[in-house]
């Protein structure tokens, strides 16, 4: 397998796959550019040596060619984060004239291909799409973690026309790299913070992960499964009735195994899902009727930081409670602190998951803690113990 740090892009053309996937506003003003400042060392990295930076991504779930999903509003910015490089914009992906504008490509200059969503062949992994879009390039660096769990054209087929030039790039590198230290080699102790709003969104991580760590902390609304499945009454708060028994399962293979499972203890009540609701804190399994839990209560988050406190590994997935309200924010607040006193004494923690990412920004701790991971679906699936294509691509 190539690897970026060492292979030699001089005179090359290095097909990158990004995820420019990017939010836009109404008038096509990029709002969050987390996604393309992640793709930055590997472009410039390829730039620096001598070679051309041929990009690809997709943006949206566009319905054929629709040019409110071209790429066209992100040339400007990517030549702005570039230090000013000429970004060149392609009228596709694939086809004749773009087949053109790669080739007269020069070292040091940037090809932006428009959106490859705009195939349906992008999305089936059509062999016949990878390989038009192989020909533009001499290898193929793959530096979407964020798509990596897609065995989409671009993603992973492709791979197959780069036998001896296919890599992954800086970003899909540190992602794999750091997942590893949670998933495959963790230090001890081990915890993972399970928050959220549901079970069911969680239930096959909260299975893997009970395999592998030695305390298990569930936050969020999902608390409320597991109290109503112990027998508690947790009022109007939310509760996946579905999946008491599935709970109840969890519980009995964490005593099995010998993993502590935290489940909140206390919690704060509200009388409705405002910010400016009556609030009063109560044990998690005697809420009254009509009320509805938002977040932790203080003895919890004494016990959630005695046992972050002292973990050596901290895997964070999900708020402990509807922290965009200031009223139900400490709870989460007090993780991240706590996540980042652990990691000042030396534990590995990495953050993951769009609510997760969006907490530690909220409250300024990003740069405090060991990884963030910028993947959504991909590093969920990662966690599950699920086989990535577009990570499986690159190693075989």
């Amino acid at each position: 397998m190539q690897n970026i740090e060492t292979y030699d892009f001089s005179g090359k053309k290095a097909l990158i796959r990004v995820d420019f996937n990017v939010p836009l506003d109404e008038n096509f003003n990029i709002t969050d550019d987390t996604r393309m400042r992640a793709a930055l060392p590997t472009i410039q990295k390829v730039l620096k040596e001598g070679g051309a930076a041929i990009i690809m991504s997709h943006l949206g779930r566009p319905k054929g060619v629709e040019e409110k999903f071209s790429l066209k509003p992100l040339v400007n910015h990517l030549s702005e984060l570039l230090g000013g490089t000429k970004v060149i914009i392609a009228p596709d992906c694939v086809g004749e004239d773009v087949k053109k504008m790669a080739d007269a490509l020069q070292p040091g200059e940037v090809l932006l291909l428009e959106n490859l969503r705009y195939h349906g062949e992008e999305k089936k992994g059509d062999v016949a799409f990878a390989e038009q879009l192989s020909q533009l390039g001499d290898c193929w660096v793959n530096d979407a973690f964020g798509t990596a769990h897609r065995a989409h054209a671009s993603t992973a087929v492709i791979a197959q026309f780069f036998p001896e030039a296919k890599m992954f790039g800086t970003l899909v590198t540190s992602e794999v790299n750091s997942l590893d230290k949670v998933v495959a080699t963790p230090a001890r102790p081990f915890t993972a913070i399970m928050g959220g709003a549901k079970v069911s969104s969680k239930i096959t991580i909260i299975e893997n992960m009970l395999d592998k760590v030695d305390n298990l902390i569930i936050g969020g609304g999902m608390i409320f499964t597991f109290v109503k499945a112990m027998g508690g009454n947790v009022g109007s708060s939310l509760c996946e009735d579905d999946y008491l028994e599935m709970a109840r399962n969890i519980i009995e293979k964490a005593k099995e195994k010998g993993v502590n499972l935290v489940i909140a203890s206390d919690c704060v009540a509200a009388d409705s899902f405002s910010n400016d609701a009556n609030t009063e804190i109560v044990s998690s399994g005697e809420i009254k009727d009509g009320w509805m839990g938002l977040d932790v209560g203080p003895d919890t988050i004494a016990e959630f930081k005695k046992v972050i406190g002292n973990s050596k590994t901290i895997l964070w997935n999900g708020p402990a409670g509807v922290f965009e309200m200031e009223n139900f924010a400490a709870g989460t607040k007090a993780i991240g602190e706590a996540v980042v006193e652990a990691t000042k004494n030396g534990a590995f923690s990495l953050v993951g998951g769009g609510d997760s990412v969006a907490a530690v920004n909220k409250f300024d701790i990003a740069k405090d803690v060991s990884y963030i991971s910028t993947a959504g679906g991909a590093l969920l699936e990662y966690l599950e113990g699920k086989e990535l294509p577009g990570i499986a691509a690159v190693r075989q």
